[in-house]
């Protein structure tokens, strides 16, 4: 078997193979043989007429095809040793110049290659994030504040009631072609927000103030122009009508601030418990973000050094992953693939153009963190591994089905790819921490002697208080017992936040843009 190698611009490999003639006769009889089993030749036993016969039975032309196809399975992986090249998947079957001698030219997709820049000399500054008095007492008041004690009132709506209306909205001139609905008879309390119009409020700022004066059973419609500045870029210059049904106006008690109440939402004696426990807490999220944002400038600035090469169907198959996950949020917010392309005007195609960079970023940004994790030597231990993976399914229980999570640890595979799947992370975020201690010059800071920062904060806590112990099966089947510890709260979001996310199609759209945006 004779090879002729080239390497192609793309990160493939070009092979031109002549193979032997011998072996080519030989497929083209086990190729009559087995077609034979498949026909009725008159006269003989399925598969065991002559050669000859066979030939004016099928005819020539199926047979050749037969043997093209369990020649080229007999010498592709001889081929591929023989070339000396590292495929990342397999190759296609390009062209046949000819068959005597029989001669395939195969296009195989390389593994891909990256060659680190001098990223130990690269150096970002580090700027160890700080909490203020007033992000405690923010804390505070949402603590505050879902712990109020809520009443039903028959009188109109004033300043501070929490409202719970109907709502519908809709475009006031669509234009062809586009749904008029943004949102679509949905129910969900308001609080009335005193003083300064807030900027965060939903459906538009001071939309709360609107209901001022309206009690149980009345309605009512207002108009809105979205600026040009508004978060939605769809709904920028829209002119949109709300219609608006009052179901009930309730009034606040809130508790009052002091050490009762900070014993009230979790193991804290006085309030001055309470409010330490909330720094450190919104100190380890202040680190954790600011890592993010930092962890992601350097990784930006070592592939703009690096030299990254990888064949067209890795990117494509990222360019699925980013496809895959755009669709499983949309499915989350209860929208389908379909609407959401009607919705921008484009098909799948124009979608897989439109995401191609920030896949692409994607696809270098790992490839180049799984170089760094090899060249710094970064390694998991089996213990860490295992104790990381019990974690994650005793977090994914907390939030499934019972029998949904049953289903998802019950085949090998599934276990694997989770096993796999946290491995992975593992891997990437001591990678970024080790190139981070790196950039910040935290190593050599060590090497002298001086003392540093902790890089690795303390994970975000749950919503409760105090997490309660967890025993959930592991992936063998054996229990895990976790570890009952004292929390602080996390810091709730406003709920008038979290509604801005169901704003309707356009800025449910916008926040996964939004999103795909921030992933590059």
């Amino acid at each position: 078997m004779k090879i002729e190698k080239q390497i192609l611009d793309d990160h493939q490999v070009k092979l031109v193979v002549e193979a032997d003639q011998g072996p080519f006769d030989e497929a083209k009889q086990r190729a009559a043989r087995k077609l034979a089993k498949k026909v009725k030749i008159p006269g003989f036993r399925p598969g065991k007429a002559p050669y000859p016969v066979i030939v004016r039975h099928i005819g020539e032309s199926a047979i050749v095809e037969e043997a093209i196809e369990l020649l080229v399975n007999d010498i592709y992986p001889d081929a591929i040793s023989q070339a000396e090249i590292e495929p990342y998947s397999i190759g296609s079957l390009e062209n046949i110049p000819s068959l005597d001698p029989p001669i395939f030219e195969f296009v195989i997709p390389l593994k891909a290659e990256v060659e680190l820049g001098n990223y130990k000399d690269l150096r970002l500054p580090y700027t160890q994030p700080s909490i203020d008095e007033a992000d405690i007492e923010e804390v505070v008041d949402n603590l505050r504040e879902r712990q109020a004690v809520i009443e039903p009132i028959e009188e109109p709506a004033k300043e501070g009631n929490l409202v719970r209306i109907r709502l519908e909205g809709e475009r006031a001139t669509p234009e062809e072609g586009e749904s008029p609905v943004l949102i679509s008879d949905r129910e969900y309390p308001v609080v009335i927000e005193a003083g300064e119009e807030d900027q965060t409020e939903w459906p538009f700022p001071g939309f709360s103030r609107h209901l001022l004066g309206l009690s149980a059973g009345e309605q009512s419609e207002l108009e809105y122009t979205f600026p040009d500045d508004t978060e939605y870029d769809t709904l920028k210059g829209e002119n949109t009508l709300f219609k608006v049904s009052v179901e009930q106006v309730n009034t606040r008690t809130i508790p009052e601030l002091d050490d009762e109440f900070a014993s009230s939402v979790g193991e804290y004696a006085t309030l001055e418990d309470l409010r330490a426990a909330i720094r450190q807490e919104l100190e380890g999220q202040a680190e954790l973000s600011y890592n993010e944002g930092y962890d992601e400038e350097l990784i930006v600035q070592i592939v703009d050094i690096s030299t990254v090469k990888y064949p067209p169907q890795m990117l494509e198959q990222e360019i699925e992953n980013v496809i895959n996950r755009l669709e499983n949020n949309l499915a989350q917010q209860g929208l389908d693939m379909d609407l959401y392309l009607k919705s921008r005007q484009m098909d799948i195609d124009a979608l897989k153009e439109e995401v191609s960079p920030v896949a692409e970023t994607r696809l270098q940004k790992s490839l180049v963190l799984l170089e760094l994790a090899d060249a710094e030597d970064i390694q998991i231990e089996p213990d860490e591994l295992q104790s990381a993976t019990n974690r994650t399914l005793g977090e994914l229980s907390n939030y499934m089905q019972k029998k949904d999570f049953k289903r998802m640890i019950q085949t090998d595979e599934a276990r694997s790819n989770l096993v796999g799947n946290v491995m992975m992370d593992m891997l990437i975020d001591r990678t970024q921490a080790r190139i981070r201690d790196i950039a910040r010059g935290a190593l050599e800071e060590q090497a002298t002697g001086e003392e540093t920062e902790p890089d690795e904060v303390a994970a975000v806590v749950p919503d409760e208080i105090a997490a309660e112990a967890v025993t959930e099966p592991d992936a063998a089947g054996t229990e895990q017992e976790g570890t009952k510890t004292k929390k602080p709260a996390k810091k709730p979001a406003k709920r008038k936040k979290a509604e801005k996310q169901d704003a309707g199609t356009a800025g449910q759209i916008e926040t996964e843009t939004a999103d795909q945006k921030k992933e590059s």
